[in-house]
């Protein structure tokens, strides 16, 4: 147990002086994991835009289309600031981006609503952020909803009913609608916990990749692994570097996932204890499994940043937050689980932003146990078939360079002097 203890501190820092060595490796280990986070909660944190300027083209000038907009003027999301006399002006004022949105009445929307038809309400929103298109959404629909149960509570009296035999008709349940886990509704309370485990899954797999491809490029693999643990006790190797890389990143998960969302007042649920218990093995498994694949494919130190940019939009989709599981092909289904991030970013959320215990996040937790299990298996086999490889390598161009030079001093101690004249040499050899 002592030595083993030994040969993991001494690979444990030969690790750490690689790490803190290499400029590259300190910037995305300790910059690129603590600027992200900030930078995207600075840029979601107001997650709702309000009084959003509009433009309104009322073609119908009636009764129905005015008390339409005067409801969207009262909303908190919208603010009427134009109403032009054509399309023509308020597309120039959106070219413009004096409005972010215009509201188009035709002239048919009274007619068409006094002969019991559907009438049209059309909407052109600017879609260079999602914000402005959600607040034209949202204000719209909560208009347009209410504009509806006035005018079919005016159908309902003009038919004879009393108010109250209108509103009953008109809704025989009452609805009462709650937002659960995401309250103001949104898209940074939703999308910023996801991005924040991929931050922490893509710059661990990224670092560890290229001190892998500079010591490969620099053929300095094999001198990375003391003398005596190249015959065997290959696994010491494996866990004195996954010790430098959990010490490491243990802090900046704190900080990420617990003190940058209550920074920013993000919904925060979970405690810290149960954060800290789901993710030890999600970083065990990030990085048994950047060593799996460093020791298997990186060969050049620039190589993983290739990796890491492919990877990052494919992680993000296949982890069901932007498109749900079931709905994916099974291939894909499958294909998501070869990564860390899809059950490390499914139970997160549901710890973070659910407050779901332990025991609920159990599939995902024994997922990224077994995940962490299997890597640790692989990475440590594939660096002992390469250590293997490269120590019969070596044994074989040392046996080379002494048999040449062997070759060479018995040729230069021979008694045999040969002539360079032709003729010499046949009368030596008679």
């Amino acid at each position: 147990m002592i030595n083993t203890l030994k040969d993991i501190w001494t690979v444990f820092s030969i690790e750490v002086r690689r790490v803190f060595g290499d400029r590259m490796v300190l910037l995305i280990f300790f910059l690129a994991p603590i600027l992200y986070p900030f930078i995207f909660c600075y840029i979601y944190h107001n997650e709702n835009v309000e009084n959003m300027a509009v433009a309104v083209v009322d073609e119908a000038q009636c009764d129905e289309s005015k008390r339409f907009i005067h409801k969207l003027d009262a909303t908190p999301e919208l603010s009427v600031a134009y109403r032009c006399n054509n399309m023509g002006e308020a597309r120039q004022l959106m070219e413009d981006h004096y409005v972010r949105s215009i509201f188009y009445f035709p002239s048919d929307f009274s007619s068409r609503l006094a002969k019991m038809q559907t009438a049209r309400v059309v909407v052109f929103s600017d879609m260079s952020s999602f914000y402005f298109y959600k607040a034209a959404l949202t204000g719209g629909n909560a208009v347009l909803i209410d504009e509806m149960h006035t005018i079919e509570l005016e159908r309902y009296e003009r038919a004879g009913l009393t108010d109250e035999e209108a509103r009953i008709q008109m809704q025989p349940v009452v609805m009462e609608n709650t937002t659960l886990f995401n309250p103001t509704g949104g898209y940074g309370s939703f999308f910023l916990p996801c991005l924040m485990m991929l931050v922490i899954h893509q710059t661990l797999f990224l670092g560890i990749c290229i001190l892998t491809g500079d010591a490969r490029e620099n053929r300095k693999s094999l001198h990375l692994i003391p003398p005596h643990l190249r015959r065997g006790s290959v696994h010491r190797v494996t866990m004195g570097r996954s010790l430098c890389y959990l010490l490491i990143y243990v802090p900046i998960c704190i900080l990420d996932l617990w003190f940058i969302p209550r920074w920013f007042n993000l919904p925060q649920l979970g405690n810290l204890y149960t954060i800290l218990i789901f993710l030890l093995p999600f970083v065990l498994a990030v990085i048994f499994f950047g060593m799996t694949v460093g020791n298997l494919f990186v060969r050049q130190k620039i190589s993983p940043m290739l990796c890491f940019v492919f990877f990052s939009l494919v992680l993000f989709f296949v982890t069901g937050m932007v498109w749900p599981q079931e709905s994916m092909p099974r291939f894909w289904y499958h294909f998501s689980y070869l990564f860390p991030s899809t059950p490390g970013v499914q139970g997160f959320v549901k710890i973070s932003s659910m407050g779901a215990p332990l025991s609920e996040v159990r599939a995902e937790y024994m997922a990224l146990w077994f995940q962490a299990a299997l890597y640790f298996v692989t990475a440590t086999l594939v660096l002992s078939i390469q250590t293997f490889i490269r120590r019969r390598q070596n044994i074989l161009t040392h046996n080379l360079r002494r048999v040449r030079q062997e070759g060479v001093a018995a040729i230069a101690d021979s008694p045999l002097k040969f002539s360079r004249n032709r003729s010499s040499v046949d009368n030596n050899h008679k």
